[in-house]
């Protein structure tokens, strides 16, 4: 079981010196903590890596590029949301391409 988590925060780790353009977009902004909402980036829980995570508010944001439009990424995002919010945590997906367009809104 340890290993596991030692897995997951491995990859969480990496996953933040390799973020994506959307998502270092977004991190410039809720680094700044708006409302004194507070979000951690590349968080691990259970054997994933949130994109970002409140866990004041049990809130997860994924950043959402086109590949999770293809092949069995859907159905293991399903997957993953559902797991999430049977642990109490709701999951909000965002187009890649909004964040580009309007990282703010």
């Amino acid at each position: 079981m340890r290993s596991k988590r030692a897995k997951t925060v491995r990859m969480a780790r990496r996953l933040r010196r390799t973020m994506t353009l959307p998502e270092v977009k977004l991190w410039l902004i809720l680094r700044k903590q708006p409302e004194g909402i507070r979000f951690r980036r590349q968080h691990p829980i259970g054997h994933y890596a949130l994109d970002f995570y409140c866990p004041e508010a049990k809130l997860a944001i994924e950043i959402d590029g086109i590949v999770h439009d293809m092949g069995s990424q859907p159905a293991r995002d399903v997957a993953r949301d559902v797991w999430l919010a049977e642990q109490g945590i709701e999951t909000i997906r965002i187009a890649a391409q909004d964040v580009l367009v309007d990282a703010e809104a």
